[in-house]
């Protein structure tokens, strides 16, 4: 086994509908980390395992990175099948000749499992984990029917394990307008033999929201609220643009400052970076660094909602308050819950933009700057 490269393909382009999430279930939120997080932990640190494919839909880039950080992928396509083959057509061409293709879907990854794959290989041009049926089955319509034998049957699972050759030329073989339950049958149909492992229940597949609340109840760890807040202030300037939270607002002055001096997500930016003890906004992006000059804020914000993410946080709410006499927030209010939402996804009723003047006291009350403070509630694991 020693001169094969073994890489693993995590399937992960499906929209998740039938989770009830707002994003693809495979970049929701589970026991502290985006799901797609665990399985792809499990097999990198595999020592068996060279390297990990990520196979997702197309637009879905910004939440693979805002999960993983730069990792690589490939993108699927229209079925599942179509997914796979993109994946394994790059590692062809990579040079590996070894692949375990694994679903998004099936988020908790024993490393004994992995281990019995690998090892099935040896024998075998594909091996799946099973486990056997333990429930009665019946036939049924409106009313119940006959039983069924359990005998010989099992529950099939993923992650799959097989030579890439033959999976190739299965994928070649397979009728175009004919989808494919999984890898394993596609292979057997071209007559190679499959062989089974012993699964795990750890794998079992999350589809339903009601999966997603038993998974977390067995996986996920105890999270603590951490709440911090964020204040920040630009001068206004005529010839500046005027963005705040995220958004341009026509005016006859814009916000200066190194950046593009985004009070709003400055002050968010500096929030979340408080509930993990971060510093402030000044530390990570310092104003004297020329490669910030003119910088849009949302790659702060987004920083800081990716080292919350790091530490297994949940951003759960952000309450904003700007404060001037001048533009009127009101018209723009729903534009900018909508884009900080965006940026941190986050419902947009997670998200609570309020305006206030300082009835013409202090600079804001002159119409020299903009002020604005911000609150982040967050939930983090394993703190105190």
């Amino acid at each position: 086994m020693a001169n094969h490269r073994t890489a693993a393909l995590i399937v992960a382009a499906g929209q998740g509908i039938r989770a009830g999430s707002e994003r693809p279930k495979q970049f929701a939120m589970l026991a502290g980390k985006p799901m797609l997080v665990h399985s792809y932990t499990a097999l990198r640190d595999h020592p068996a395992i060279e390297t990990v494919l990520v196979a997702i839909g197309d637009g879905q880039q910004a939440d693979l990175h805002a999960a993983l950080g730069d990792v690589r992928f490939v993108l699927g396509g229209a079925t599942r099948r179509d997914s796979v083959r993109n994946g394994i057509d790059a590692l062809i061409a990579q040079g590996f000749d070894q692949v375990l293709v694994h679903d998004a879907a099936r988020p908790f990854l024993p490393s004994r499992v992995i281990d019995a794959l690998v090892a099935a290989l040896g024998d075998y041009p594909g091996a799946v984990p099973a486990l056997p049926i333990a429930d009665t089955l019946a036939r049924a319509g409106a009313l119940l029917g006959d039983t069924v034998s359990r005998d010989g049957l099992w529950r099939i699972q993923t992650p799959q394990a097989f030579r890439l050759p033959e999976l190739m030329a299965a994928h070649r073989a397979w009728p175009a307008d004919a989808e494919a339950t999984d890898d394993a049958q596609m292979l057997r149909a071209i007559g190679h033999g499959v062989c089974i492992v012993e699964g795990d229940r750890m794998l079992e597949k999350i589809t339903h929201p009601a999966d997603f609340a038993a998974a977390e109840a067995a996986h996920g760890t105890a999270l603590i609220s951490r709440s911090a807040s964020g204040y920040d202030v630009h001068r206004l300037e005529a010839g500046e643009e005027l963005w705040l939270g995220g958004v341009l607002i026509p005016h006859d002055k814009g916000l200066s400052g190194h950046s593009d001096a985004d009070v709003g997500l400055h002050a968010i930016t500096d929030a979340l970076l408080g509930t993990i003890a971060a510093g402030d906004i000044g530390m990570h992006f310092p104003p004297s660094d020329p490669q910030w000059k003119g910088a849009d804020s949302a790659q702060f914000l987004q920083h800081a909602a990716g080292l919350v993410s790091a530490q297994g946080g949940i951003i759960d709410f952000v309450d904003l308050t700007l404060i001037c006499e001048a533009p009127k927030i009101g018209p723009h209010r729903d534009g900018i819950r909508a884009r900080i939402g965006e940026l941190l996804h986050l419902p947009v009723t997670c998200v609570s933009v309020k305006a206030t003047t300082t009835e013409r006291l202090g600079f804001t009350g002159r119409g020299e700057g903009i002020a604005a403070m911000a609150t982040a509630t967050v939930r983090l694991p394993g703190v105190t």
